[in-house]
């Protein structure tokens, strides 16, 4: 049986003498692995698809359980991404991130729609694009942030404040010694990438740090790619 499906490469690995295997993210079915047959033989026709960043419209062929692709029509390869290393390594934390909340069978439509477009806004240098995401990623995988009023007096929180891993909400300093510190421009950097107000480039750095510790302490996974990011975008 074949299908077509919109997908994502997120990872690719060497498969016997000349073939890959790839790990797609796709709306309908979520994460999926297939082969290609091939690829890594000079002059192979689908190379393009054997690349992360790669999003295309897949005809897989499905057979005994196992995915193989037939062909694959490019829709954008993300090539930007791989001329820049600061690029690169912010693209490549959009992948992991999906690849660690993606799950074969889950319906995955509004993840895959947020990593292309943090994909195009990494690309066009939006300072917001990978905030964006991490806030997308982690309500999708069920732990939303909260950047309005303090839970805890119903305030909006200032000065000296809390970020609350359990709850995944800004707390005002003096409400509740839960979580882990937070500074303003944190906030208001979460607040930005929510579509209020505006943000410093040191706000966005630090809401990246912590939304990558809050990612990793909900979901149990390390993003490695993130902090070299980081590292590389401080200079």
């Amino acid at each position: 049986m074949e299908y077509k499906a919109d997908a994502l490469v997120l990872r690719t690995a060497d498969y016997g003498e000349y073939d890959k295997m790839v790990t797609l993210l796709t709306a309908e079915r979520g994460k999926i692995g297939a082969a290609l047959k091939g690829v890594r033989r000079a002059g192979a026709k689908l190379k393009f698809a054997a690349q992360p960043f790669c999003f295309a419209e897949f005809v897989l062929a499905a057979r005994s359980g196992r995915n193989t692709v037939a062909s694959a029509a490019l829709h954008d390869g993300f090539y930007p991404l791989r001329e820049d290393v600061v690029r690169y390594y912010a693209g490549m934390t959009v992948l992991s991130a999906c690849d660690k909340v993606a799950l074969e069978g889950m319906r995955s439509g509004e993840l895959l729609v947020s990593a292309v477009t943090a994909l195009e806004g990494i690309v066009q240098d939006d300072p917001l694009a990978l905030l964006r995401f991490f806030l997308a990623a982690l309500a999708f995988a069920g732990y939303p942030v909260s950047a309005g009023a303090c839970p805890v007096c119903g305030r909006e929180p200032s000065g000296r404040m809390r970020f609350d891993f359990a709850g995944g909400s800004f707390l005002c300093g003096g409400c509740s010694e839960e979580g882990v510190p937070a500074s303003e421009s944190t906030y208001r950097a979460v607040r930005a990438a929510q579509g209020e107000g505006a943000a410093e480039p040191d706000g966005i750095v630090r809401a990246l740090r912590l939304l990558g510790a809050y990612f990793s302490f909900q979901v149990g996974a390390e993003l490695p790619e993130l902090p070299e990011y980081l590292r590389l975008l401080r200079g």
